[in-house]
């Protein structure tokens, strides 16, 4: 029997969110002078009065809370302060990922404009691993440093922190992950999830937490919040890259992060905007998929630092040099991706009990430690379900998990708790490092553990659309109204439409090597034709060319072609009467 029969991928779930009271919905449209497609949207996402609605369609700095709010946040100010003061040199140590590097640059770059004697420090990811490390409070304590500042790292690094104590080293601790049963015993730990923390917005990314320690210090100093805005292209990045809610405070750092790198880039996001030929407005998705790869591929293939100096760069020359760097990493990251997803994939394949199982954990001791996450993300587009993938390194099995949605995989890891070494991360990713000769027994108590929570439900990927739409609607005035609703990401992501009854005008295409271009017309109406996209769909090439009828989920974006505009649907699943 070919184990490859075994698996094939659910198709796709279509949810419609719940619909608000038509009542509900025709009042609100009153009040705001709005159509009723948009109050709709709005209700959906938790928007139910005026003065929300403004401050959602029009975020202003002022609706940031007041770091003071954040539990230690006057003893981090004071500390940094004192050190000041006294010229005690500081380091700021962060991540080697897109949230951690660029928080390094945002809170180096700021201590800077105080004129405080301080360096950073990024960890090398191959001799050092994740988080804080004895061989970073080494250099510190080499190079005479008596405080750190942690950025994107920390909250569980209790034993680091008591290290660098006996060694007369401070720490302040800047983190946004999951804290352990026991904070650190660092002179001031800011974490939005700690059980003690009453800071009214609990999902700040790290770079968004090292943004308020510098909004602290900045009132104190009774500085203009003008003096941090040009930092907030960095926190923009970062809540992209690391794929935070976009509600809330992040909305707003994020909506002003994207004003600033389309009005005034640093030079780093402009030289790597150059290489790329793009010449546009930049969203967040262009963040996501243009800044985001090359900043961490610094990290992946080479060293994170090189990140930071491509942040930090304020020559256009340096940052020239610096993003050709990071580019030529991400070319390396793109091809040990490609050939390790390859093998990956044929590990399952070739396994029926792997198929059968409700995770996947695979193992390969020589496979590049920099891409293990982006790998369990691809093995999730076809075999949906949480995932790990491992690789050898300094002697142990050490990965990245990935987890489809509603699951929480960091809970499902933490029950295996006593075949690891150590384990971080949150609900839909995490990094994990156990002894090689445990990964035989951790895969099975993963799959036991994992399969004692997840339902069937959560096993079938989903499409979740907001409501159903008639094409006449679509037009550039009702796009106008949907790009207010931006920036999107999660917890707002761009609406989602259900169109049924459509068809293809007859010049579908396969573009590339198996998408999907379209010019759909709704049937009975041939006054709207509305071209489409549709990713990784070129198998329902024969269904369009047919004629036949389809219902079609699709979100409304514009494509720029030849310094052309136009709307255009990106399909998200399709399907035949």
């Amino acid at each position: 029997m070919n184990p490859t029969a075994l698996y094939e991928r659910p198709k796709n779930h279509w949810k419609i969110k719940k619909l608000p009271e038509a009542s509900e919905v025709k009042s609100f449209a009153k009040e705001l002078n709005k159509n009723e497609v948009v109050t709709t949207l709005l209700l959906q996402r938790g928007i139910s009065t005026a003065e929300e609605a403004k401050r959602f369609f029009k975020p202003s700095l002022t609706d940031l809370h007041d770091p003071f709010l954040m539990a230690g946040m006057e003893r981090a100010v004071v500390r940094i302060e004192t050190a000041i003061s006294n010229g005690e040199k500081i380091l700021v140590y962060g991540d080697y990922d897109v949230d951690g590097t660029t928080a390094v640059a945002l809170f180096y770059t700021f201590l800077k404009t105080l004129n405080a004697n301080c360096g950073f420090y990024i960890p090398d990811r191959y001799s050092e691993g994740y988080g804080i490390s004895f061989m970073g409070i080494d250099f510190a304590k080499a190079e005479s440093y008596s405080l750190i500042v942690a950025l994107d790292c920390g909250i569980k690094s209790n034993d680091k922190v008591d290290y660098a104590k006996e060694r007369n080293i401070d720490f302040i601790i800047c983190d946004h992950h999951l804290p352990g049963d026991k904070i650190p015993d660092a002179v001031a730990v800011l974490d939005p999830k700690r059980a003690d923390c009453n800071y009214p917005y609990k999902e700040l990314c790290g770079c968004g937490i090292g943004f308020k320690l510098a909004q602290a210090i900045s009132q104190k100093r009774n500085l203009g919040i003008e003096t941090i805005t040009p930092l907030l292209d960095l926190v923009a990045v970062a809540i992209a890259a690391d794929i935070v809610p976009l509600t809330g405070e992040n909305r707003v750092l994020a909506n002003f992060g994207m004003q600033r790198i389309n009005s005034n880039p640093r030079p780093g996001f402009k030289a790597m905007l150059q290489l790329e030929k793009f010449n546009k407005t930049i969203s967040i998705t262009d963040v996501v998929f243009i800044l985001a790869p090359r900043i961490n591929a610094a990290g992946r293939i080479e060293h994170g630092k090189f990140a930071v100096e491509l942040l930090t760069a304020t020559d256009d020359a340096i940052a020239i040099a610096a993003a050709a760097g990071v580019n030529k990493n991400n070319l390396d990251r793109r091809s040990l991706d490609k050939e390790i997803t390859t093998q990956a994939l044929a590990m399952v394949a070739g396994s029926a009990e792997m198929q059968t199982r409700k995770s996947t954990v695979v193992f390969k001791a020589d496979w590049h430690k920099g891409v293990v996450g982006i790998v369990a993300s691809r093995l999730i587009e076809k075999y949906y379900r949480p995932t790990i993938v491992l690789t050898e390194s300094n002697g142990t099995a050490t990965g990245s998990a990935r987890s489809v949605k509603d699951f929480d995989v960091y809970e499902a890891i933490e029950a295996c708790s006593s075949l690891l070494i150590q384990f971080g991360g949150h609900k839909y990713a995490a990094g994990l490092t156990m002894d090689i000769k445990n990964v035989a027994a951790f895969i099975l108590q993963f799959e036991k553990e994992v399969a004692a929570r997840i339902t069937d439900e959560q096993l079938i990927p989903t499409i979740e659309y907001d409501m159903e739409l008639p094409f006449e609607k679509i037009d550039k005035d009702f796009f106008a109204e949907i790009k207010q609703f931006g920036p999107f990401g999660p917890g707002n992501m761009s609406p989602v439409f259900l169109s049924r009854k459509v068809y293809d005008r007859g010049w579908a295409r396969v573009v590339g090597e198996k998408h999907l271009k379209m010019d759909l017309e709704s049937a009975g109406n041939s006054n709207r034709i509305l071209p489409a996209i549709a990713f990784g769909k070129g198998d329902f090439f024969l269904s369009l060319a047919n004629k036949n009828e389809i219902d079609v989920c699709y979100s409304i974006e514009e494509n720029e072609y030849n310094g052309k505009v136009s709307l255009q649907l990106s399909v998200k699943d399709m399907r035949t009467e």
